[in-house]
């Protein structure tokens, strides 16, 4: 029997089995359909309107101006006004607010006098992404604020509004934020999210494929199918839930370039081609765990811990530069860190293909571990001593 003929007994015979195993089919479709809508649901609303609490304890004119000029921003909404910080520490403890403003007694008079007026923003720290918009917001209201009511007194003193602009603002900064300028956590928390997931998926498929074949004694009848080759078998039992993950992978991109309007620059047939060589080489590293540990409920644990372990190496909330250099090589032997590189690239800086081809590589070269690992997998189909491990 030929080639593609092995391969088509097996994948036919692959198919039979994910109909009459509920948990295989879940795991291929209604597991990872849930973790994409709630991911989907999570981001399709901005980070907007942030509960804070504001202790004003100057209660003037002026400290109402600079309390509505923090509750005008888009990110802050002023919910509470608390008369002691004791207060405004209940509310935070209690998760109704996330941050407690404070505004000090004699804060007008300080600032009609010239000295120096302080505004205190206390927040929780538990969330980093509140913790930013939060930041982000009051400190740009404030400084606008500083920067109009310095105005005011140089105009009180006889200067033109050119003359007191160019001295309250002698340097100017000009920012331009080259790849994500609406500053919107979606555009690059979503992606990891949903990679990770993709990733995840892959690992437990591939894994639960493989090591139920071992744990329902029917290695043999699998290899026989493909005429004894390992290899043909591995194509043929892995080849359905691929491309189920493949598609899954649309799924992803429609959630993320069409639902929650993340930028797509650069090459979006690149992305989807990088998106096969991610699923494959965890698929790859997933039969490596089948043959290393010799049971299924041990890869599945063994797993699961790697898939995870993916997102804190991969310098995605932690700049890989920065890392010890240990730990920067660690990053290597997970593909997430270079399909993240990879996705960064396509779709937020739009490089050109070639730039991506080598971290697309290094992905790819992770097929070379099942490779290694395939005459051990024979054995184990064969013997019956690695059969009926849970």
């Amino acid at each position: 029997m030929g080639l593609v003929a092995n391969i088509r007994m097996v994948l036919h015979r692959e198919g039979r089995r994910v109909a009459k195993r509920r948990s295989y089919l879940a795991l291929l479709t209604l597991l990872p359909a849930v973790a994409f809508v709630v991911f989907g649901l999570l981001f399709i609303h901005p980070v907007t309107g942030l509960p804070i609490a504001l202790l004003d304890s100057d209660n003037t004119p002026t400290s109402r101006t600079l309390a509505s000029m923090v509750d005008a921003t888009e990110g802050v909404d002023i919910l509470y006004n608390v008369t002691n910080a004791a207060e405004g520490e209940r509310l935070m403890r209690q998760g109704k607010s996330y941050a407690m403003l404070i505004i000090p007694k004699g804060f007008e008079r300080s600032l009609l006098g010239g000295a120096e007026a302080v505004v205190s923003l206390y927040n929780s720290g538990v969330n980093l992404t509140t913790n930013g918009v939060l930041e982000r917001d009051v400190q740009s209201a404030v400084r606008s604020f500083s920067v109009g009511a310095q105005l005011q007194q140089l105009e009180a003193q006889g200067l033109s509004p050119d003359e007191a602009m160019a001295m309250a603002m002698p340097v100017v900064f000009d920012r331009h934020v080259l790849f994500n300028p609406e500053l919107d956590y979606a555009a690059y928390l979503a992606p990891v999210f949903m990679a990770m997931t993709l990733l995840i998926f892959a690992v437990m498929t591939t894994i639960y494929a493989v090591g139920s074949e071992l744990k329902e004694g029917s290695a043999r009848e699998w290899l026989d199918a493909a005429g004894g080759s390992m290899w043909r078998a591995i194509v043929g039992k892995l080849a359905l839930p691929t491309v189920v993950m493949w598609l899954w992978g649309g799924v992803m991109f429609f959630v993320l370039f069409v639902l929650l309007g993340v930028p797509i620059r650069g090459n979006l047939w690149m992305l989807a081609l990088a998106t096969m060589a991610f699923i494959v080489s965890y698929e790859a590293v997933a039969v490596v765990f089948v043959v290393l540990f010799d049971n299924m409920r041990l890869a599945l644990s063994v797993g699961g811990g790697y898939s995870v372990l993916s997102f804190s190496f991969s310098g995605v909330t932690f700049p890989a530069m920065a890392m010890y250099a240990p730990m920067r090589v660690a990053g290597n032997i997970f593909p997430f860190t270079f399909y993240m590189r990879i996705y960064v690239d396509l779709a937020l800086r739009g490089v050109p293909v070639g730039y991506v081809l080598r971290d697309v590589a290094m992905m790819l070269l992770f097929l070379l571990l099942p490779l290694m690992a395939l005459p051990r997998l024979k054995k184990m189909c064969v013997d019956e001593k690695f059969w009926g491990k849970i």
